[in-house]
């Protein structure tokens, strides 16, 4: 079963998928980007760098979604393993096709829906995805904007996207409201994952 976390950045995405792993301790825990490769190395060079063209930039992550499905994802569900990941490709959707929303060349393209159909053929869709829902302005003071990925004004772009994601996918995604006492979002993760666990 693959269950993935996400949401914008200063969601608590991160110390939810660390509080999993007292829960969960024979899962697969794994995130994206990866930080345990060469491509994610370049992802994370991309993030650092303000004027790193765009597309280059979707692609960079789209090869790290490629070799992380290949090396953690596929193995491990073959395995029948539950795997829990921080972020994966509706982040990439997300982000990405808010990145692209300036992209001349991509003119007359819808770029969400561009970056959906880049990865159609050959992402594996997760079972399950919780998404923690954050305001963009609360995301933007939390994460602290220390890189391109979180300001405000990006951060609304990328939260109506997932918005259209929630929208087509209505019978993956389970809304949970990230504004609430870090206590009380585990909590309601933790009932969100063992009923899917239990139906599973």
């Amino acid at each position: 079963m693959l269950v993935t976390l996400e949401g914008l950045d200063g969601s608590g995405k991160t110390t939810v998928w660390e509080a999993l792993r007292k829960v969960y301790p024979d899962a697969v825990f794994t995130r994206e980007p990866t930080n345990d490769s060469w491509y994610g190395d370049a992802v994370y060079r991309s993030i650092g760098d303000d004027d790193a063209d765009s597309l280059a930039e979707l692609f960079l992550y789209t090869a790290d979604h490629a070799d992380h499905l290949s090396r953690v994802i596929e193995p491990a569900l073959e395995r029948d393993d539950l795997v829990i990941s921080d972020r994966y490709s509706d982040s990439r959707f997300a982000y990405q096709g808010a990145t692209l929303e300036a992209y001349e060349r991509l003119a007359g393209t819808d770029p969400l829906e561009y970056v959906v159909d880049v990865h159609e053929p050959f992402t594996i869709e997760p079972d399950l995805t919780i998404y923690l829902d954050l305001d963009p302005e609360t995301a933007a003071e939390r994460a602290g904007a220390t890189n391109k990925f979180e300001h405000a004004d990006y951060l609304e772009s990328v939260h109506a996207n997932y918005e259209r994601l929630l929208e087509r996918d209505p019978d993956r995604f389970v809304r949970i409201d990230a504004t609430q006492e870090p206590e009380r979002v585990l909590e309601e993760v933790r009932e969100v994952l063992a009923d899917a666990v239990e139906d599973e």
